[in-house]
């Protein structure tokens, strides 16, 4: 393969792992119960909204709160979902109307 083979090739692999990462939810497994659920890292590629949904047995449950963030990295992300939970949530990022990313957190109690 010539260089400029190889170049094109590492700048393709660069642009999709970039694209694949736009929009998603830090390293993070957990969230403690309390009354704000406190996401450490939401990454949009556009304006959005994080909703946060109960999960029972692996279903999506009622949406428990909502909030806006801003295209590009978002840190310490804050969604009040009232009175503190008992289930695990699910925390979904909708951009342009499209869901783009979802995550399931255990609740640390």
């Amino acid at each position: 393969m010539s260089i400029k083979t190889l170049t094109l090739a590492a700048a393709a692999v660069a642009l999709t792992a970039g694209a694949a990462s736009a929009n998603s939810f830090g390293f993070q497994e957990s969230v403690e119960d309390r009354n704000n659920i406190e996401l450490a890292l939401v990454t949009a590629a556009a304006d959005g909204v994080v909703e946060i949904y109960n999960l029972k047995a692996g279903e999506q449950g009622a949406l428990l709160g909502a909030t806006m963030v801003n295209a590009g990295a978002n840190d310490d992300v804050r969604i009040n979902i009232g009175n503190g939970f008992k289930t695990d949530v699910l925390a979904v990022l909708t951009v342009d109307g499209q869901v783009v990313a979802s995550e399931e957190f255990d609740v640390a109690r």
